[in-house]
C-alpha cells in the first residue's frame, strides 16, 4: 500500500485535575540505530496558503523510526531552524534514561539553533507496535512530529496473521499562521484563550473536501494490511472511519490488544492504534475520514469544525465514482456514547507471550527538575504534591464550587523504586467548560483498570476494577464527568513528566512530575547524564511557588 499525493498543492485517588532525508544505518548485530533529525524551516501549502514552518527534515509528518523490540536508536538532532526545541519519544519507557526523554526544561533544556543534542532512545522489551515522537517545547509538536514503529523481536512475529502491507496514518492540525506566534498573542490579549487550528490532516492532508489538498491510500483487492495511526493533533480528540470497511484493533500505545472489530475508532491525542483492515470491498474509491469528537459544552463554539479525508484507492480497471463515498459510520462531533463506548471495549491480549501483569496489591494512592534531583539543587522543586485534592466538592456538579480550585506550584511527587500506585482521576464540570482529558505519563505504561461517571466511590467503584485484562496504555482519556483508574508498577528510576496531552491545558499548568527513586543496585539506578546536554540559554518557565494546601480537607464528599 502507498501514500500518494494528488494536485500541486497535495496535510491524573487525584480527584481533581490540575487546572526520503533520513539516515538510517543498522549494525550488523541488528540492535542499534542511527538516524539524523534535521530541524529546518520549509514552506508547505495547505488550504492553499503556504507559510514556513519547523520540520525534522523538511517533512510533514517527519520520518518514521523503525527498531525491534529492545533495540536502541541514536538520533542526532541537529537544530537549523530558527527556535529552540526539545524531542520527546512518546510512549518509550526509556529505562533508567530520562536524559533523552525530552521534555523541556523538566529533563533538558530546550536545543537552540546553529547547535545539536545526540539522543540514545531504549526501547524495553515489552513494547511492540507503534509509538511516535514530537517536539515538547511551546507549541512546535504541530508541525514537528512522527511515527516510531516496533517491530518484533526478529524470529517471532505479529500475534495475529501476517498482514500484505503496512502503512503509518499520522492525524494532525494545520494551522494557517504560526502557532506559536498566535498562542504568545492569544495568552497576552486573551488571557487564557489559544488557537483553534484551521484544519485536521491525515498524513499531512486535510483533504479535497477542501481547497488545495488531496492524498490517496492505494490497496489491492483481498490484502490485509496493518494501519499504524497516531493522533498528533494538538487539542483534539478524533473519530476515524473508512467507507464500508470494517476496522481491527490490535493494538494500542505499543501494547497488542484483543482484537476489536469496529466501525469506527476514537482515538485521543497522544495515543496509537495498530488497526488491521482487509480491501474486501468492490474495486472503488471509499473516503477514509477523521472528524473531531467534542466533549466540551456545545454552548463553547471553539473548536475545529471540519472532516479531513483521503482517498483509499483500489488499484485495477474500472470506473471510478464521481465522488467517493463518505463512511456513514463515522460519529457526529457532540456523540459521547460513540466515543466513550468505544474506549470501553478495549482489552489487553494478556497471552502467555503478551501478559498482563497487573497489580493486585498496591502500596501507594493517590488521588529541568531531572537535573536538579540528580545534582541535589535545590529550589527547583517541592516534594510534596498532595495524594488527596485541597478540597472535595461535587466535582461533576456545577454548584457548590470551592472559592479557590488550583494554585500554581512547582510540586512532584517522590516514589520508592518498585512501588505498585493506584491513581484515580477525577473529571469535573466546571463553569460548563470541562472536558475530556488525555492524561500521559513518560517513562512507563500503565493497566487503565476502572472507567465510570459521577464522582468515584472508592468503597464502591474498585469493586468494578478489570484485574485480569484491563488494556495497557501510556496515554489515558479521563471523561467529563467521569473518573478513570490506572495501576502501575514503578520500576523506572529518574524524573518522569505527567501531563495533560492538550496542549492547552498543558500551557495553562496541567502537568506535574513524578520522581521515582534508585532501587539501589546499579541495575535499578538513573544511568549517569551523556557528556553533553544542551545549555540552559532560555529563561526556565518552571516557577517554585509555595503553596498552602487548603484548611479544614474533609474526608468525605458530602453532596454525593
Amino acid at each position: 500500500m502507498a501514500l500518494e499525493k494528488m494536485g500541486s498543492s497535495v496535510q491524573f485517588l487525584l480527584l481533581v485535575l490540575l487546572s526520503g532525508l533520513m539516515l538510517v544505518c543498522r549494525i550488523a548485530e541488528g540492535d542499534t540505530h542511527y538516524y539524523d533529525f534535521v530541524l529546518k524551516d520549509t514552506n508547505f501549502t495547505r488550504l492553499c496558503v503556504t507559510k514556513t514552518m519547523l520540520t525534522v527534515n523538511e517533512s510533514f509528518p517527519g520520518p518514521v523510526v523503525y527498531v525491534h523490540t529492545g533495540d536502541t536508536a541514536i538520533i542526532n538532532v541537529q537544530n537549523e531552524g530558527s527556535h529552540g526545541v526539545t524531542i520527546h519519544w512518546h510512549g518509550v519507557k526509556q529505562p533508567r534514561n530520562p536524559w533523552s526523554d525530552g521534555p523541556d526544561h523538566i529533563t533538558q533544556c530546550q536545543i537552540q539553533p546553529g547547535t545539536s543534542f545526540t539522543q540514545k532512545v531504549i526501547f524495553s522489551e515489552d513494547q511492540e507496535g507503534t509509538l511516535w515522537w514530537h517536539a515538547h517545547s511551546d507549541w512546535t509538536r504541530a508541525t514537528v512530529h512522527g511515527a516510531i514503529v516496533v517491530l518484533p523481536t526478529e524470529g517471532t512475529t505479529y500475534p495475529f496473521p501476517q498482514p500484505d502491507g503496512e502503512e503509518v496514518i499520522v492525524l494532525a492540525c494545520w494551522y494557517d499562521a504560526d502557532q506559536n506566534a498566535e498562542l504568545e498573542y492569544d495568552l497576552i490579549h486573551y488571557n487564557a484563550t489559544t488557537p483553534e487550528s484551521d484544519a485536521y490532516t491525515i498524513n499531512g492532508f486535510p483533504g479535497d473536501l477542501v481547497a488545495c489538498s488531496s492524498g490517496i491510500l492505494v490497496v489491492d483487492y483481498g490484502k490485509t494490511y496493518l494501519l499504524r495511526i497516531v493522533n498528533a493533533a494538538m487539542n483534539s480528540e478524533l473519530f476515524f472511519a473508512i467507507s464500508e470497511h470494517n476496522l481491527t484493533v490490535v493494538g494500542t500505545d505499543g501494547t497488542y490488544t484483543k482484537p476489536l472489530v469496529t466501525n469506527y475508532l476514537m482515538i485521543t491525542p497522544g495515543q496509537t492504534m495498530d488497526v488491521l483492515i482487509t480491501a474486501n470491498q468492490t474495486p472503488s474509491y471509499y473516503y477514509m475520514a477523521i472528524r473531531q469528537f467534542v466533549t466540551i459544552d456545545s454552548s463553547v463554539p471553539d473548536f475545529t469544525n471540519m472532516t479531513a479525508t483521503a482517498i483509499l484507492q483500489y488499484r485495477g480497471n474500472y470506473t471510478p465514482p464521481a465522488s467517493p463515498s463518505l463512511p456513514t459510520t463515522l460519529p457526529t462531533f457532540y456523540q459521547l456514547d460513540a466515543g466513550y463506548n468505544f474506549t470501553s471495549k478495549l482489552r489487553s491480549l494478556a497471552s502467555p507471550e503478551h501478559p498482563a501483569n497487573v497489580p493486585q496489591n498496591v502500596t501507594t494512592r493517590i488521588s529541568s527538575i531531572l537535573d536538579a534531583y540528580y545534582r541535589h539543587i535545590s529550589g527547583v522543586y517541592t516534594t510534596d504534591f498532595p495524594d488527596d485534592p485541597p478540597s472535595f466538592f461535587d466535582f461533576t456538579g456545577v454548584d457548590d464550587l470551592p472559592s479557590a480550585i488550583t494554585k500554581p506550584a512547582t510540586k512532584v511527587k517522590v516514589l520508592n523504586y518498585n512501588e505498585t500506585l493506584e491513581i484515580v482521576f477525577q473529571g469535573t464540570n466546571l463553569l460548563t467548560s470541562a472536558e475530556d482529558h488525555p492524561v500521559h505519563l513518560h517513562g512507563f505504561t500503565f493497566f487503565v483498570v476502572g472507567i465510570g461517571f459521577g464522582n468515584f466511590d472508592p468503597v464502591a467503584d474498585p469493586k468494578g476494577y478489570n484485574l485480569v485484562d484491563p488494556p495497557q496504555q501510556n496515554t489515558v482519556r479521563v471523561p467529563k464527568n467521569g473518573w478513570v483508574a490506572i495501576r502501575l508498577r514503578v520500576d523506572n528510576p529518574g524524573v518522569w513528566l505527567w501531563h495533560c496531552h492538550l496542549d492547552r491545558h498543558f500551557t495553562w499548568g496541567m502537568a506535574t512530575v513524578f520522581i521515582v527513586k534508585d532501587g539501589g543496585t546499579p541495575e535499578t539506578s538513573l544511568l549517569p547524564p551523556p557528556d553533553y546536554m544542551p545549555p540552559c540559554t532560555t529563561p526556565s518557565p518552571i516557577r517554585l511557588e509555595d503553596f498552602n494546601d487548603a484548611d479544614g480537607v474533609v474526608n468525605t464528599i458530602s453532596k454525593i
